[in-house]
């Protein structure tokens, strides 16, 4: 489905037909999951196929966790080895790429989790030597986040926090780390505004783009951890402007 989802976002319009063609699937197939897709609001169906909708929509978790996994477990392990073995504070944002960084730091043995990923949470809690404070707040099916007022008090009350693993739905120079949801933005900032330094881990498809609400200022990222399929010259831009950029 995320495959036909990208599809359709290129060509604008996709006959059933069309689709068949590119994927070798029966058409019972694309009906069913072009329905699943537009009962989600991320494209239109049409009259023997599907368009996209007036404005990107947000991908569903789900979705986003098939893509790119090549490239996020890249980004992942150089991310994990940014953290020190000592005891350590780290707080993550959700999203696919933030989890598998988390699921490759299993293994640290003085670690504290300040996260409001469910997905993170549950992750993390299976290793017991790890401590997990999760946060409070208004769950957003879209990203398994707990976010709102509530959510962004529990950042603020961490005192200490070395290193924030930020997602990011885009980066650029130009505006910044940027996410769908303008609610996820605020809860993500007051995590960004408590920690020592701030890593952003995004794959290539995301550097240079923007979605709809920022979540952080270039000045306060200190780290952008990406892929080698980045838009060279963007990442040129982010590096001019303080970034430590890591290709992974």
């Amino acid at each position: 489905m995320a495959d036909i989802l990208d599809y359709v976002s290129e060509h604008g319009e996709a006959s059933i037909q069309d689709l068949g063609q590119h994927f070798r699937a029966s058409a019972a197939t694309l009906r069913r999951d072009l329905g699943l897709l537009a009962d989600q609001g991320l494209l239109v169906r049409t009259h023997g196929g599907a368009t996209v909708g007036g404005s990107p929509a947000e991908v569903p978790v789900a979705l986003r966790d098939t893509r790119y996994s090549d490239a996020k477990l890249r980004i992942a392990r150089a991310a994990a080895a940014l953290i020190p073995h000592e005891r350590q504070a780290v707080s993550f944002s959700g999203g696919t790429t933030t989890a598998a960084v988390a699921r490759e730091l299993a293994w640290h043995t003085d670690l504290t989790v300040i996260t409001n990923s469910l997905t993170i949470a549950t992750l993390m809690a299976r290793f017991p030597r790890l401590k997990v404070v999760m946060t409070g707040g208004i769950l957003r099916p879209q990203s398994l986040e707990l976010v709102g007022v509530l959510a962004e008090g529990t950042f603020h009350a961490v005192k200490h926090v070395g290193t924030a693993i930020l997602g990011a739905d885009g980066i650029s120079a130009a505006d910044g780390v940027t996410t769908h949801d303008e609610t996820e933005a605020r809860t993500n900032h007051a995590m960004v505004s408590k920690a020592e330094r701030t890593v952003v881990v995004a794959d290539g498809s995301k550097v240079g783009r923007s979605a709809f609400a920022p979540m952080a200022e270039i000045a306060e990222i200190d780290m952008l951890v990406t892929d080698d399929s980045a838009d060279a010259s963007e990442l040129d831009r982010l590096r001019a402007l303080g970034v430590h950029v890591v290709v992974a």
